[in-house]
């Protein structure tokens, strides 16, 4: 099949990434409680979409120019494209949505409007209201006030019309913010027999309306829940082009803050109350005026009530890796052999209970480490505090940028600073991404260092459900290039280019887009002579236009090439020149796939990387980024056993083909069903390690 363009459109892949969340969704053999899950995380994905891509792509068409990403379409008709994608795809949410609900009161789960309440929960309701949500709750009478206050991205609201039965022509409009920051989305209600009944903060509202508004004389109360997305502001989407970006910048510089990206509001809405709210709002429709159901917000149901499914204890639990069993002392460990940790399947204790000890270890002098997400309640940031209690020397970079998490990590950097950690907050023109730890240890006069290299976030929550893998390492010379990563970060002169004293770490933005390039050309060459040449590529994204033109080389050039990408896949996979050389798969399952990983046959010599940055622009150009070479025999194969029963996936995994259709992979007559999260857990649960 040929193609006009050398890629696919970032943003139309990402779409049909998120059609396979929703996908799962839909899929009546997973558990209901996954299903609710998805449609949760189909929402917030959404969410960031329209605030960063939609808001970087209407930037460029307000600055007048055809602009262009990687691509060659400009930013007007790629989003008219999205918004015909998102209405489709909103329109088989509501469908699943509805579907799921049904199924729910089949296994005696009822979700409860304000309507549908028996007289002991109308007064539970009642009860709640008045003592809980009513003083979290300040309504805005909108006609009363010049200007409505900016409503927040993140927040659903409820825009009421109260009306008086005597006087139809007496109306009044207002505005509530549903507390959910505070306030749980989900109320279980007093129920009676097999059945549990379970209502929305904003129904407990809607219910008590009458009750808020009594004394402005309104007998009539309709309300219903609207949401704006708006421009992430922080920052712009930097896998555009940086001299586009500067311009933008500057054209816009007066522009209103946090504009909205897109307003979703109850289809059912009075008719009236929405023309006022957009003209209120300065909205208009190329701002993505997208009708949707009665509720929005649908990331909260991430957090749908685990407790009211009496199954969901069966499920694999994370287990301690067999080598870091307590009690032991992890760093003796870790002078013996090189240790991987594969997240969610190995737990992420260890991890705490590593820095524990270095925390308290008398001989122990200094830990130094980059955070980049953190828990809401992080024991590591514990650990840190502790160990500065005890007297070691602690520094910590703290990226204030990572994308909305500035808040809490703006907190989290307070906090530590307060307890006397030294913490470095990044470079002003581009965010540390790179998971990385380094241990000094001073004992009988020898200096023994040890760390990790991460492919994601030292977040104990996220490390549930996010698969990672991390290596703990005393091999020296990764671990002089942590520390020259630290002495570049704690440098205030640091010039980028001494991190190119990095013999053994591939490190971006100055040498790791070189590093990877050099070994995809080791492979063409290889297959130019007749020999292997082999690529196996593991990553959340692939977009860089470079980097997908080299692999277009590669597979002409009959290296064989396979690819696990979770999301955006800006390549055509299928080309008659690559013959059938290049193939990729996405899996969608209860874990988020997150890890990124990189196998050359490099002429038999194999080599193999773990890396914190996908194949973007943004990762390899614009980012402090780390990978990391594996040397340990062992701990190669460990890792290729893995990406093999992830290839063999038949159950959860979706070709990416030319035209981004989702076709799920289908087993060949006789072969086996391969679920690859669950083989995995097998495989390591198995897994024998020499002492």
């Amino acid at each position: 099949m040929s193609h006009t363009k050398p890629t696919i459109i970032r943003d139309i892949s990402w779409l049909a990434f998120n059609a396979r969340v929703l996908q799962e969704a839909k899929d009546t053999s997973n558990h209901i409680y996954d299903r609710l899950r998805f449609l949760g995380i189909f929402s917030n994905n959404l969410d960031e979409f329209f605030r960063v891509r939609v808001a970087t792509l209407s930037k460029m068409a307000r600055v007048g120019k055809a602009a262009k990403v990687h691509l060659e379409d400009n930013p007007e008709k790629i989003l008219r494209k999205i918004q015909r994608l998102v209405l489709t795809q909103q329109a088989e949410f509501d469908k699943t949505y509805n579907e799921i609900i049904k199924e729910l009161e089949k296994g005696g789960i009822r979700m409860r409007n304000e309507k549908q309440l028996n007289a002991t929960q109308r007064k539970f309701v009642t009860t709640y209201f008045d003592e809980k949500a009513r003083t979290q709750i300040v309504p805005l009478m909108i006609e009363s006030i010049p200007q409505i206050p900016l409503l927040r991205d993140k927040s659903i609201y409820m825009a009421c019309v109260l009306g008086d039965s005597k006087n139809p022509m007496a109306h009044r409009y207002a505005l509530i913010e549903i507390p959910t920051r505070v306030l749980p989305r989900f109320v279980i209600l007093p129920s009676s027999g097999q059945t549990t009944d379970i209502i929305l903060l904003e129904d407990i509202i809607r219910f008590s309306l009458p009750h808020l508004f009594a004394a402005f004389g309104f007998d009539k109360f309709m309300g219903f829940i609207i949401k704006v997305t708006r421009d992430a502001e922080l920052e712009l989407d930097n896998d555009v082009n940086t001299n586009l970006i500067d311009e933008i910048e500057k054209g816009l510089k007066n522009r209103k803050k946090g504009r909205a990206t897109r307003f979703v509001y109850d289809r059912t809405i009075d008719p009236t109350l929405l023309d006022y709210l957009i003209k209120r709002l300065n909205l208009a429709k190329k701002d993505n005026l997208i009708p949707g159901g009665r509720i929005h917000n649908f990331k909260d149901f991430m957090d749908f009530p685990a407790q009211v499914f009496h199954d969901l204890h069966q499920r694999p639990k994370p287990f301690v890796h067999p080598l870091l069993k307590q009690p032991c002392r992890i760093m003796d460990v870790m002078d013996r052999q090189d240790v991987m940790l594969h997240f969610p399947y190995h737990s992420f204790d260890s991890i705490i209970d590593l820095l524990r000890e270095a925390a308290i270890d008398p001989y122990v002098q200094s830990i130094k480490i980059a955070l980049y997400r953190l828990a809401k309640d992080s024991k590591i940031v514990n650990a840190l505090i502790n160990a500065v209690r005890n007297g070691k020397q602690v520094t910590a970079i703290l990226e204030l940028r990572a994308r909305f998490d500035e808040e809490a990590n703006l907190m989290w950097s307070e906090r530590l600073m307060e307890e006397g950690v030294n913490v470095i907050y990044g470079l002003p023109d581009m965010k540390v991404h790179a998971k990385v730890c380094v241990i000094k240890k001073r004992a009988f006069n020898k200096t023994r260092q040890y760390g990790f290299v991460s492919t994601g976030n030292l977040n104990e929550n996220t490390a549930q459900y996010y698969g990672d893998h991390m290596l703990l390492t005393t091999n020296r010379n990764i671990l002089a290039d942590i520390n020259r990563i630290f002495a570049f970060m704690e440098s205030p002169a640091g010039k980028l280019e001494s991190l190119k004293a990095c013999k053994t770490l591939p490190v971006a933005p100055v040498t790791m887009r070189k590093h990877f390039m050099n070994l995809v050309n080791k492979e063409i060459r290889a297959a130019a002579k007749g020999k292997t040449a082999t690529m196996l590529l593991k990553m959340n994204s692939l977009v860089d236009v470079d980097f997908v033109n080299k692999l277009y080389e590669a597979a002409k050039a009959d290296v064989d090439i396979k690819m696990i990408i979770r999301g955006i896949c800006c390549a055509y996979t299928e080309q008659k020149a690559f013959h059938g050389h290049m193939s990729a798969i996405s899996i969608i399952d209860q874990y988020l796939e997150h890890a990124r990983v990189f196998v050359f046959h490099n002429g038999g010599k194999r080599e193999v990387y773990i890396s914190s940055a996908d194949w973007m622009v943004r990762n390899l150009d614009h980012r402090i980024e780390a990978a990391c070479p594996i040397f340990d025999k062992d701990i190669q194969q460990e890792l290729i056993d893995i990406l093999q029963i992830q290839l063999a996936e038949n159950v959860k995994g979706r070709i990416l083909d030319n035209e981004q259709s989702n076709e799920y992979v289908q087993r060949q007559p006789g072969e086996a069903q391969v679920r690859s999260q669950l083989a995995i857990y097998k495989y390591l649960h198995n897994k024998n390690y020499p002492v």
